[in-house]
């Protein structure tokens, strides 16, 4: 199977050893606390799931500054967005100590990991600045990631964690959460050699079902890894029980059995562009893929990057050696009218735009918010009525 990042095994940092874990606990009671942010409790659920191999930890601000202006640690480990626990204020802590580490999104804010402050730093108006430029390509707290940063403070909390949970994953999502060990196991259990990856934050319709047909095709992989993005979102995304339902309904009437591993990962969106592509093929490397599709705008927002500019960024800016995945590089898809299927439009020259009927995500949630049927050019039957019932649901819920 294909490595891990930076290691020849995973190095999830979930405690697995019930003993340890009750120590922990006991101790976590004990120890100055904080409460993290969602982005940094995302972080840490991400570092338990071996996702985030090989990183042990929060990064330091040293570490930080070097990965915005390199993708790289100062010991050369490579990564392309720092993982950060950010607060406003550290009074009371100091360099040394073993802190408790608390869950924002669950009642009572209950212990989600342990953590070693290496370094306590406050990052200077210029650093913050150049993270941002880096990361994402723009300081416009418009932004949703920068407005995320923006809003964590500026004191860098670095230093190796114990991860104790899965903060509402596994409670929430127990069909489709799965750490990267896990995919590992199910791809291994499959006798998969090759699996390509596809990144979904958006219920699937039809050109991402036929993308995912046609990278498993050209890349000769034995299986698709549908893996969906089950932290938060912006507001008017489809919230990830109804993406999965969706999901899971085109891939059992319109994919053959046993091709597909639909999973889901704990973590909240960035909105990074570029950058979270990269970040977005080492996850799928640590969970056993050996092929990942990045298409058109991937993992973008607004108008803030090129239509392509995710594809471009592991050719200019990603070392050869970084990562062993292979990258599908996808073009944007659309419905032939004079094929009646969906195509990549690179592979219909022939074609006109008066040809297509573009497909997407945007498009499909305008129709649906406006009670509108979605054409079957865009959507299964099947896949529409599940969206078409959750969007009445909620219309009918802001009625007086």
């Amino acid at each position: 199977m294909i490595r891990a990042c930076g290691a020849p095994e995973l190095r999830p940092r979930i405690v697995t050893d019930e003993r340890i874990r009750a120590v922990l606990l006991a101790e976590a009671e004990h120890l100055p606390s904080i409460v993290l942010s969602s982005a940094a409790a995302a972080n840490a659920v991400m570092l338990g799931a071996g996702y985030f191999s090989p990183l042990e930890g929060f990064h330091s601000r040293v570490e930080a500054v070097a990965i915005a202006r390199g993708m790289r640690t100062p010991d050369g480990t490579f990564w392309p967005i720092p993982c950060l626990n950010l607060v406003p204020t550290a009074d009371g802590l100091a360099a040394g100590q073993r802190i408790t580490l608390r869950d924002p999104n669950l009642p009572g804010a209950p212990v989600i990991a342990v953590q070693r402050l290496e370094s306590i730093d406050a990052l200077t108006a210029a650093e913050r600045a150049y993270l941002l430029e880096r990361i994402f390509r723009t300081a416009d707290p418009a932004h949703p990631g920068v407005a995320t940063l923006l809003a964590q403070g500026d004191i860098v909390l670095g230093g190796p964690i114990e991860v104790l949970n899965f903060s509402y994953f596994e409670r929430e999502f127990p069909d489709t959460f799965r750490t990267a060990m896990q995919i590992r196991a199910e791809i291994a259990a499959r006798g998969w050699r090759g699996v390509v990856a596809f990144q979904t934050r958006n219920p699937m319709h039809r050109a991402h079902e036929e993308l995912c047909r046609i990278a498993r095709e050209r890349t000769g992989a034995d299986g698709i890894l549908i893996h969906m993005l089950l932290g938060r979102l912006i507001a008017g995304d489809v919230p990830a029980a109804v993406r999965a339902a969706a999901i899971r309904r085109m891939v059992e009437c319109y994919f053959e059995p046993g091709t597909v591993l639909i999973a889901g990962y704990g973590f909240d969106m960035l909105y990074a562009g570029p950058r979270e592509a990269v970040l977005h093929a080492a996850m799928r490397q640590n969970a056993g893929c050996t092929d990942f599709v990045v298409g058109r705008d991937h993992a973008g927002v607004g108008s803030y990057y090129g239509p392509f500019d995710a594809q471009r960024i592991f050719h200019e800016d990603v070392p050869a050696e970084a990562l062993a995945i292979r990258i599908f590089e996808a073009d944007q898809t659309a419905y032939s009218r004079r094929l009646g299927r969906v195509v990549m439009k690179r592979d219909a020259p022939d074609h006109g735009p008066e040809d297509f009927v573009e497909l997407s995500g945007t498009r499909v949630r305008e129709l649906l918010a406006a009670g509108a049927s979605l054409p079957p050019e865009f959507a299964r039957p099947e896949v529409a009525r599940i969206l078409g019932d959750y969007y009445r649901s909620i219309a009918s819920e802001d009625d007086p």
